[in-house]
Formats: C-alpha cells, structure tokens, sequence
C-alpha cells in the first residue's frame, strides 16, 4: 500500500475521482431539476452547490473524529435512489417539503446509526461477497447506457459514433493498465477520459456551450429555494431511502476495508452513518440533496493500486472548488456519455470481479452457501433489469425493493441467517 503520494500526484489522482463521480452526482439535480420546471437560473445554482455539498460531504466523512466519519478513502455524492420520490414530493407538496424530508432523514440516520451499526454480525464473507459482486454488476447497465450516448430512448442511440468513443476509452484503459507501471498506471482512468473526450470531439460530440452560458463565482446560500415544510409522508418516505442508502454504504465499506485488509468494526459503521446523517441534513438545509457513500470509486482504488486518504481530500477540495465556479464545473460536463460509458464499464466490472475475489474465502463445498449466493445475485439483477415487478405492491414497498442491491442485501442476509445458524 501506497502512503507516499506526493500533492502533486494526489492532486491528479483527486480530479480522477472526480470524474469517475461527476455525471453520478450531477444527473441527480438535472433529473430533478428538469422534473419540477426550474429555469435556467435554479438549475445552475442547483448543480454546482450540489456539487460544492459533495465535497462538504466527503469532507465530513473523510476526518475521522470522536462522533463522525468513517476514515476511509471514500467519495460522497447524491444517491440516485432518491430521484423518484423526491421528484413525487416535489410535484404533489412543494419544493420546500422536498427539504423537510431530507433534513427529517438525515436526523433520522444520525440517530439510529449506533444501533444500525450492529447489523456487522450479520455480514460473513458469503453476503459481502455477495452484495459488492451485486454492487458491480447492478452498475453495469448504467455504463452500457452511457456508452449507447446516455438515452436508451433516443433516435441516436447506440450510433457508431457513440460506440466508437466508448470502446477506445475501454481500449486506452486498458492498454495503459497492462502496458505502463507506477504513477502513469494508477491514472488510467483519467487518460482514458481526457484522450476518449479529445477523440469524441473530433467527431463531433462535443460541445462547448454549457460552458460558455454558466456564471463566474458564487456562493451557497442557506434556504435558497425557500424555508423548509415538514409532512409525514413526504418524510418517512425519505426516511426509508436513507434506509437504502444505508444497506448500499455498508456495501461500499465492507469493499474498502476489504481492499485495505481492514476490519470495518462497528464503531466505525457508527461514525460513516452519523457522517452521512449530517451530510443530509446541509443537503436539506442549503437546499441541494441527501448524500451517500459512491460506489463507483470502489473500482478506481482498486485500479489506481493508491488506496490512501489525500487524493480524496484533493477530490473534496476541487469539488468544492468548482461549486464556487461554475464555468470550471461545466467544464466536466462537456465529457461525452459514450466517453463515460466506457470508463464506467472497466470500474463497475472491477467492483464485481472484487465481489467474486471475497467469495472465493466462502466454502462452497457446503452447499447452503451456493443457494445463498445464487438466490441474491438472481434476485438482485432481475430487480435491476425490471424494477416494475413490484408494481402492484404499495408505494412504500417498491421504494425499498425496486432496488438491486437492497433486494440482494435482504436476500442475502436471511438466506444467511435461516441456513447457517453456525458463524460461517
């Protein structure tokens, strides 16, 4: 392990998470943001104090202290599973109940995470395994989307130039993984992304203008779309998706410790959910969204071979920079999605060959724990695949299973529980 990188490298390697993040993080303001009609204006204060939040929220989690913040090198970012039914509260209440409920479940996760944190025991090798194996593989789909030009409903989708893009990134990774060794291997990702966008644009996918429309400077701003409105429904229904989060983070954390050989113990679970807790409620309280530990960057640690904290805290830093600018922020945009896609696609598949590297630990000569780990990832990717087979179950309950990795969590976890009572 790697704890000598100099700023100057950590620096590279910080905007490296960033970009792995970027489009993850900035998709959930412009989902929700185009949903509820905001003009140009709301939109560009919403990205980019989204932006500044994620790093105010990996910052949090990031200095491990007495009551908070798990240590670990991790990036925060917004939880995609919020989308849905924030855009829901939005258009039936208001934009402030919207707030309310995320400031009520960021309170909500700071107060139960001691007692959350006991769920350690009931993750052996068979269901972390199992769960980061899922994590990656749940991820995929996403990459393909993206290397198809984002929009699987679009006429262009899947257009030669889309592809062409996506598999160069996916051929510059690799080439510069299995060819080059040190400082140069351990930014593959990052090359790939600058070489994949400066090809794109030769063929004409990208464009400047986002750039050119956003603002110089500004600052966030406490309420900016209006004080806070509290309502029951709206609120545990972003209490259960903090729930989700939460099932996902302890994933994301089991798979770090796992890389560093360390063991996650329940203090520290406490610490990474009460740092999230809070990173909620500023997202509630400056008006942007509820934050979770990112996936995505699992596979990157695992690619770069650095695994210490400064890239991350380089990656803070430049994210809470480029919320303050939002021509500098812009700029990442102007990264094609097939160029993404291809990046995506290496990162989430090293998520799930990490997975299958932690089951290898499992006896699989027992067979319980072959219907463990067979039943979840079935269960997981078909939810993945078609999310709508819960439909006619209430609201509620789809939130919590319409989602892959919280299906297989479950799954796991019981199956676990009913056929080895034993420790495995």
């Amino acid at each position: 392990m790697k704890h000598d990188v100099s700023h100057k490298k950590a620096a590279i390697l910080g905007l490296q998470h960033l970009l792995a993040m970027y489009s993850g993080a900035v998709a959930v303001p412009l989902l929700i943001g185009t949903a509820l009609k905001f003009n140009s204006e709301q939109m560009t204060y919403l990205v980019s104090i989204d932006i500044f939040m994620c790093g105010l929220a990996t910052l949090i989690q990031l200095f491990r202290n007495k009551y908070f913040g798990i240590g670990l090198p991790v990036v925060l970012g917004c939880a995609i599973q919020a989308v849905a039914p924030l855009e829901m509260i939005g258009q039936k209440f208001s934009i402030n109940t919207m707030y309310g409920a995320i400031i009520v479940a960021g309170i909500f996760v700071f107060l139960i995470a001691g007692w959350f944190s006991k769920i350690k025991k009931l993750f052996p090798p068979v269901v972390t395994g199992t769960l980061i194996t899922v994590i990656g593989l749940t991820l995929i789909p996403v990459a393909f989307q993206n290397m198809g030009g984002g929009n699987a409903q679009a006429k262009d989708f899947g257009d030669t130039k889309n592809l062409i893009a996506a598999f160069l990134t996916i051929i510059i990774i690799v080439a510069i993984e299995v060819w080059t060794k040190g400082f140069l291997r351990s930014i593959s990702v990052l090359i790939g992304l600058i070489v994949g966008t400066l090809l794109a644009s030769c063929m004409g996918l990208v464009t400047l203008t986002p750039v050119a429309q956003a603002s110089w400077f500004h600052l966030p701003q406490l309420f900016y779309f209006g004080v806070p409105e509290f309502e029951w429904s709206s609120s545990l229904t972003m209490i259960i998706i903090a729930l989700v989060s939460m099932v996902e983070s302890t994933g994301v954390f089991f798979a770090i410790g796992d890389l560093l050989h360390q063991d996650i113990t329940e203090q520290d679970l406490k610490k990474g959910y009460r740092a999230e807790g809070i990173a909620q409620i500023f997202g509630g309280l400056f008006n942007t969204f509820p934050y979770t530990t990112f996936s995505q960057n699992v596979g990157l640690l695992q690619l770069s071979g650095i695994k210490t904290k400064r890239p991350i805290f380089w990656a803070a830093g430049l994210l809470m920079g480029m919320g303050l600018l939002p021509k500098i922020g812009a700029l990442v945009t102007i990264i094609p999605n097939s160029v993404l896609g291809g990046a995506m696609l290496v990162m989430f598949t090293m998520i799930a060959v990490q997975g299958i590297k932690m089951l290898t630990k499992v006896d699989f000569q027992n067979n319980r724990n072959i219907l463990v780990v067979a039943i979840s990832i079935g269960l997981g990717l078909g939810v993945t695949v078609y999310p709508q087979i819960f439909q006619a179950l209430p609201q509620t309950i789809q939130l919590f299973l319409g989602n892959g990795i919280v299906v297989a969590s479950l799954s796991s976890t019981l199956l676990n529980l009913i056929f080895n009572k034993q420790k495995n």
